[in-house]
């Protein structure tokens, strides 16, 4: 997602006027965090598909989701980046492949965060209104049928965007994601992406998971079941973990698209935007790390793995040796 312009369309994947990072220099700071993000990735995937309880757990399937776009995006995208960075200018690319690449870098950061606003409103219904999953047919319509309806919307919509447009994609050999996407130079169609894409799913973000930590504490005081507490704090700390890492990163990008709709010039906050769109790219780098360190359970296993938690001493027991004497009938212990 980097190197965005807004001038004339609004595209992830265009070009700044200002580029202040070196490619040598992104290389190195997008690769020092790609190789140990995909291991992080595939463990947390591993035990969250292969542990029964985890699996199970309806908090859990949307981040089961995202981490499979994560690995997908880390194992397509960034690998092409990072070729890109190391040999700018010289990489030659077929108008399809560049299809797919902008495909990949702009709509799949939508769906994750389209899924992830979802994810943040579905947490109030998982603590405080179970009742309305608590069968088969509530589950399906209340927490599959939302997140079936999103992908399938993202879907359609962006391979519209990017395969099927009613205009003409350009083709620009000498950026990184090399195709211009025409149906952003409609203005109706730009705030439309903008403001439903974008904007308010990083606003429903935020607000929902501000009032959910709000709630959970006005409920800990109110009902004072510990075990209870335990299990929405726990769902709690994982929204919230995951919620700062979308909002802290997403929302200066948000602001400049935004600002850049309502018609701030080119000029004006170039650098706050270019350095917006570098750091946009660590979503995907950091957000098994945030869901590794959001699961206590994970986090056991992998100090377990990593032989950090010292095994507990056993107390061995002598056993007691007894001689009886037949003289007197007595027991006396050795």
């Amino acid at each position: 997602m980097s190197n965005k312009s807004i001038s004339l369309n609004i595209n992830i994947s265009s070009t700044y006027s200002i580029n202040l990072i070196p490619p040598i220099m992104k290389f190195w700071l997008y690769f020092i965090f790609l190789v140990p993000s995909i291991l992080c990735t595939l463990f947390v995937l591993y035990h969250l598909l292969f542990d029964r309880t985890l699996r199970r757990s309806l908090n859990n399937h949307v981040i089961i989701v995202l981490v499979f776009t994560v690995l997908f995006c880390e194992l397509t995208n960034y690998p092409w980046m990072l070729y890109y960075y190391y040999h700018v200018n010289t990489w030659q690319r077929s108008f399809s492949f560049c299809l797919i690449w902008g495909f990949i870098d702009w709509a799949v950061y939508m769906l994750q965060l389209l899924l992830f606003a979802w994810t943040s409103i579905e947490r109030h219904i998982l603590i405080f209104h179970d009742k309305w999953v608590s069968t088969k047919r509530k589950r399906f319509f209340v927490h599959y049928l939302p997140v079936i309806i999103i992908v399938i919307y993202w879907f359609t919509f962006y391979s519209y965007v990017y395969f099927y447009p009613s205009c003409e994609n350009t083709y620009d050999g000498s950026q990184m994601v090399c195709v211009t996407v025409c149906s952003f130079n409609s203005f109706s169609f730009r705030a439309f992406d903008t403001l439903f894409n974008n904007i308010f799913p990083s606003i429903t973000i935020g607000i929902f998971s501000v009032t959910l930590l709000l709630r959970v504490f006005r409920q800990k005081y109110r009902i004072r079941h510990q075990i209870q507490w335990r299990k929405h704090r726990k769902m709690t700390a994982q929204l919230l973990s995951i919620s700062a890492l979308y909002l802290f990163i997403t929302a200066p990008w948000a602001i400049i698209l935004f600002l850049r709709m309502c018609g701030l010039p080119p000029n004006a906050g170039a650098a706050f935007e270019s350095y917006a769109a570098f750091s946009s790219y660590y979503i995907v780098l950091l957000f098994p790390f945030v869901s590794l360190l959001s699961l206590p359970e994970l986090r056991i296993k992998l100090k377990n793995i990593l032989h950090l938690q010292r095994p507990a001493t056993r107390v061995r027991t002598k056993p007691l040796a007894i001689r009886r004497d037949a003289r007197n009938n007595q027991v006396n212990p050795q």
